[in-house]
């Protein structure tokens, strides 16, 4: 469902990363769990808008996985806002803005980065709907693409067009085959 060739996020952009998955106890920070896979969210801000997404299934949250995300989706120069990770901090090097935000350090009650955290709020909600939670990390990745199809085309004003949109990425990208669907 994601189209080739489509555009970086630009402007100011919040970046996080989130486990999704079956519930589990314990778990280290910067890495996937057992049964739990470690996404990153990279939301476009336009103004209190939320703007366009992306969302790739991360192996872990240092600067070697982070850093081709950020290169692939999201535009040079661009503001980037983090939490403290420090894997983040080669961003200026990289050529973006960086601003973060100091979790510990937040006043109570101030979300550090809201449009993410609704972004979260509304992907795991949706994969309750869809998938009453149960989504193999196998076929996480497609299930995030679809989310992210859907939510860039949520103001479409011609909706019944994102039908010619699908059928247009089916003729320019390679088929999916069932061996692929099911290997992962």
């Amino acid at each position: 469902m994601v189209g080739p060739g489509r555009g970086g996020l630009s402007g100011v952009v919040e970046v996080d990363e989130t486990c999704l998955g079956g519930s589990e106890s314990g778990g280290n920070r910067g890495g996937g769990t057992g049964n739990k896979a470690l996404v990153v969210i990279a939301v476009g801000c336009e103004g209190k808008r939320l703007g366009g997404v992306r969302m790739p299934v991360i192996t872990n949250a240092s600067w070697e996985s982070l850093g081709v995300f950020i290169g692939e989706n999201i535009s040079k120069g661009s503001t980037i806002l983090t939490d403290g990770w420090p894997a983040y901090a080669k961003l200026e090097a990289e050529g973006y803005r960086h601003e973060f935000y100091n979790q510990n350090e937040a006043t109570q009650g101030e979300e550090t980065l809201p449009q993410v955290y609704l972004v979260v709020s509304l992907l795991k909600r949706w994969l309750l709907g869809i998938r009453q939670g149960a989504v193999q990390p196998k076929h996480l990745q497609g299930y995030l693409e679809e989310y992210t199809f859907r939510f860039n085309r949520k103001n479409s004003a011609q909706r019944g067009l994102l039908f010619y949109r699908l059928l247009g990425n089916a003729i320019l990208i390679e088929p999916l085959t069932y061996r692929k669907l099911v290997e992962g």
